[in-house]
């Protein structure tokens, strides 16, 4: 299974190309990977006797996220589903598109990530990886959804695609946490072979899966997003709104329901909410004048029928909906196909413009009548099995008590007579006379599809009849599945063609003769019964989303007026009153404070309070800076006395270039701010801080005296040397224990770096390291001397200083950057390799290294920053970024879980045996980001800061004395 979703990613990676090359008929080489994970799926069918396959893949074990498949009854249908449909598709999409159409290239890689996502999703054993494969659904939904992206309307349809369903998706997301803790175990088949004791914790956390489920499916209320998608190209339709992504919540309620059919909400969403859902799906289809809208209407009401079936919690009743389910993907994407062709013929899907088409097309009529009369429940097709057998096994079921099982069915008939009418009434707008003598125009016109461009639907509708005389060869491959859920006391019936005249005979004839009057009263008074629709959910979405719209304006104007103490202040006495209320209201220990161990302690700590008083006065900013600085140098001084080398180092480290990037900003602003910049009630920023500050201590001495186990810290040493193979604790906790966090840092990193330089460099993001040679051409332009453009007779200490205004030079800076900037490169070196067992790492190296950068720039200015590091900081960063991303999938591919440390040993002539560790290249990675970092830095604060200070000192001073003043 995971090398089947591997070759259908790469597959998705290789399709553009191909498509660029081969044009529209590479589509048909693309039908080779779901065609081929069609074998797979057909070759590797579960046994009745033998238990699922599964696999395998640690992951991230600690957090339950290894990647187990496991491959059943039920994941085998929807794989089949999946992959067929989909392969039927591609062919189709090769005649429906033409070669000049933009995106199609990216359009077949999007389809078959789509199918690979499916895939992956009905397989997933794991909840957290299932939801994972749940959410790429979305997204290339929303991406196909929005093909035509210059239209309003389907820019807009897939905006409300994907804000539904990831509203849903979230909920899920929520529900399978709470469910996964309660178990014990984030795996299905776990959590469905010992289902937790119902409760109120537990049917919170299944009715916030169903919400997923329900919004993927478009159940009511959900179920407005599914018409709006009729926007996409008809191969999406008929792939995900048909066959795919619609079946994803189907196939979780069928997963869930062998272990929790029986809860009360459950019953109430999926059933009841499924009954709604059939009836006004159905009842919209009749007034839709868009034959696809006809289908995407009809799409929702055959959704609801199918939730009601699979989420009963019968075995019989199960059956029904697996037949329903094979039977809806066929003879739905057939017809969305049929409407497609229709479509890509006259121009036009509008039934009021076509007339007689049934004529001029015989060879589609006939195949729409075919899939149509499946849709409808009539015999020999697979759709009359499963519609029979669902009508007598809902009647009879033990899940509900009579009277709700035979409310249910008359329900469930009269969705089936709405479900027949609607059919009726595509068949007639697509193919009718319509009282015509000749063709519509736009039907004279049209120019009628290849035969290869029929295959795909006509394969389908002959499908459903096909699969209705084998219905008892497929129902012995359902019979699996329904056999995980009881039967109440009924044996299972096998699926068959004919029972015999009973119920469901009755109900079929009924269905037939009220559906066939519907039609005709709709097409008498039709215009009259649908002129006021009751409610319309796309206008309750525009009205919600306007609601939040107004709600986050009014927050934002109340919250936010551009005033950076007020955002603070709100920000801060945020931080103050929730915790502080959540502390008063909740459970608390006794508090046990200690005081001072040392006169050091003590001697450090006045010095902290005292710097920090002092910042509050002082008006020169930069001073301010320095004294605040001597905080975090304090900081740093008290994690030394208390045995944290590691700590203690990075803090200075980071302290210094803090102060340094403060310096960079701080040179371009006057020295005092102006008396008019002074806002605010100082007593009451004053309150603000000591309050944020009392409240950081109160919880931090509440925290730790909540401690009631022995202190994790105890237990890292070892397991930092037995799993990390390193003696320094703090770094093996960066690059092995908790290297996911760090991972996550160091992308916030590259994001604020990218955020901070696009906002420098307005125009131009990415350009030519500035470097000797070219300030030396410039110079060379003014004076015509391109051979020499220093004095041989000067003294250059630094190549880039010469280029500099004497006034900003000092030669004692310069001499000393010479001297001391090869000793912190050899430093910074030391602290990357030395790191795993001692202090340092790649962290507090990659500082190190900045600081020595930063150096070089203070001393040589932007020029001799380039002759320092002639890389593009960009280009460092990503470098970083894939060498510690690199290294989590290395993992994988020595067996091991992902980002876990693993010991190599080399023999080299001189040094002997050296032993590395792959934690090492995740260290690496982190050093170059960090080098990255300051480097961007560097150049957007510094450089482009001393470009716009030179412009400025070579414009001729004004009439006005202070006009031309910079501040330095």
């Amino acid at each position: 299974m995971i090398s089947v979703l591997a070759a259908l990613a790469l597959c998705a990676l290789l399709a553009p190309p191909v498509i660029r090359l081969l044009g529209t008929r590479g589509f048909y080489v693309l039908v080779l990977a779901p065609a081929g994970a069609l074998v797979w799926v057909i070759a590797n069918w579960p046994a009745d006797d033998a238990p699922p396959a599964v696999e395998t893949v640690e992951w991230v074990p600690v957090l339950h996220m290894d990647i187990v498949t496991r491959f059943d009854t039920l994941s085998a249908i929807m794989s089949v589903l999946i992959l067929g449909i989909g392969a039927l598709v591609l062919c189709y999409c090769a005649h429906y598109f033409d070669d000049a159409r933009p995106r199609v290239a990216v359009f077949g890689g999007e389809m078959i990530a789509f199918a690979a996502a499916m895939f992956g999703l009905v397989v997933s054993d794991n909840m957290l990886v299932l939801y994972v494969f749940w959410e790429l659904t979305t997204v290339l939904s929303f991406m196909l959804v929005g093909f035509y992206g210059i239209r309003a309307t389907a820019r807009r349809a897939a905006t409300q695609a994907l804000l539904v369903t990831t509203a849903g998706g979230l909920a899920m997301l929520v529900g399978i946490i709470m469910l996964g803790e309660r178990a014990g175990s984030f795996l299905l088949s776990d959590i469905l072979a010992n289902p937790p004791a119902t409760g109120v914790y537990v049917d919170c956390a299944v009715v916030l899966m169903l919400i997923g489920a329900l919004s993927k499916s478009a159940i009511v209320p959900f179920h407005f997003w599914l018409p709006g998608a009729m926007a996409a190209p008809t191969p999406v339709s008929a792939y995900l709104h048909a066959a795919a992504m619609v079946k994803a919540g189907i196939y979780l309620i069928a997963r869930l329901a062998p272990g929790f059919a029986t809860i009360p909400g459950w019953q109430v969403l999926v059933v009841g909410l499924g009954m709604v859902t059939m009836v006004l799906g159905g009842w919209r289809s009749l007034r839709e004048l868009d034959l696809k809208l006809v289908l995407a209407f009809g799409t929702v009401s055959q959704l609801g029928f199918l939730s009601v079936l699979v989420g009963m919690g019968d075995a019989n009743v199960a059956m029904a909906g697996l037949t329903m389910l094979v039977a809806h993907a066929m003879f739905k994407a057939s017809l969305f196909m049929v409407v497609g062709i229709i479509d890509h013929s006259t121009g036009t899907r509008d039934i009021r413009r076509l007339a007689r088409l049934g004529h001029r097309l015989p060879v589609l009529a006939l195949t729409a009548a075919v899939a149509g009369a499946s849709m409808a429940g009539l015999p020999f097709t697979i759709g009359f099995v499963g519609k029979e057998t669902a009508f007598g096994s809902v009647w009879d079921t033990g899940a509900f008590l009579p009277w709700q099982a035979e409310t249910i069915d008359v329900v469930l008939l009269v969705g089936s007579t709405i479900t027949f009418a609607y059919t009726c009434r595509f068949l007639w707008g697509a193919f009718g006379r319509k009282v015509r003598t000749a063709p519509s125009p736009v039907v004279a016109k049209l120019h009628p599809p290849g035969p290869l461009f029929l295959a795909a639907p006509i394969l389908l509708a002959l499908g459903g009849v096909v699969a209705g005389f084998a219905s008892p060869w497929i129902g012995s491959l359902f019979e699996p599945y329904a056999q995980t859920l009881p039967a109440y006391g009924h044996e299972l019936e096998h699926l068959a063609m004919w029972h015999g005249f009973g119920l469901p005979v009755i109900f079929s004839i009924v269905v037939i003769v009220a559906g066939t009057i519907l039609f005709v009263a709709i097409r008498l008074v039709g215009d009259r019964l649908f002129r006021r629709p009751l409610v319309n959910a796309d206008r309750i979405y525009d009205a919600t989303l306007r609601a939040a719209d107004t709600a986050s304006l009014m927050l934002t104007r109340n919250t936010q007026r551009g005033s950076l103490p007020i955002t603070q202040g709100v920000i801060l006495s945020t931080t103050i009153l929730l915790p502080l209320g959540a502390l008063a209201l909740g459970s608390r220990n006794r508090l046990e404070v200690a005081g001072f161990d040392t006169v050091n302690q003590l001697v450090i700590g006045g010095i902290i309070v005292a710097a920090a008083l002092t910042a509050t006065v002082l008006r020169n900013r930069l001073a301010a800076t320095l004294v605040v600085g001597l905080t975090g140098y304090g900081a740093g001084m008290l994690f030394a006395l208390y045995g944290a080398p590691d700590l203690a180092l990075t803090q200075f480290l980071v302290e210094t270039l803090t102060l340094v990037i403060f310096v960079l900003v701080l040179r371009k602003l006057p020295a005092e701010p102006e008396p008019r910049h002074a806002t605010g009630f100082r007593p009451l920023r004053a309150a603000v801080a000591v309050a944020f500050g009392a409240t950081l201590v109160t919880v931090g001495l509440f925290a730790a005296a909540a401690r009631s186990e022995q202190p994790l810290h105890v237990d890292i040493p070892e397991a930092a040397y037995e799993f990390g193979h390193g003696a320094n604790a703090v770094n093996v906790l960066l690059v092995d224990i908790r290297a996911w966090d760090t991972l996550g840092e160091v992308s916030v990193l590259i994001v604020a770096a990218t955020g901070v330089a696009s906002m420098v460099f307005r125009n131009r993001r990415f350009g030519a390291v500035p470097r000797v040679a070219d300030a030396a051409r410039m110079q060379a332009g003014f004076s015509g001397d391109a051979d020499d453009p220093i004095p041989p007779d000067r003294t250059t200490w630094l190549l880039g200083s010469d280029f500099r205004d004497p006034r900003h030079r000092s030669m004692i800076l310069e001499a000393t950057t010479r001297l001391i900037f090869p000793t912190m490169v050899v430093l910074s070196l030391y602290f990357f390799y030395a790191g795993h067992n001692a202090p340092g790492g790649g962290f507090a190296g990659g500082l190190t290294m900045g600081l020595a950068l930063v150096l070089r720039y203070l001393a040589g200015g932007r020029y001799e920053l380039g002759e320092a590091l002639p890389i593009e900081p960009g280009r460092i960063l990503g470098l970083g970024l894939a060498i510690s991303a690199g290294t989590a999938v290395t993992s994988l591919f020595l067996g091991a879980p992902a980002l876990s440390s693993a010991v190599f040993s080399v023999t080299l002539p001189v040094l002997g045996e050296v032993k590395l560790v792959t934690a090492l290249f995740f260290d690496l990675g982190i050093y170059f980001i960090v080098v990255g970092l300051v480097l961007d830095i560097l150049r957007s604060l510094g450089a482009r800061l001393d470009v716009e200070s030179s412009a400025i000192d070579n414009q001729p001073a004004p009439e006005s004395p202070t006009a031309g003043q910079v501040s330095r």
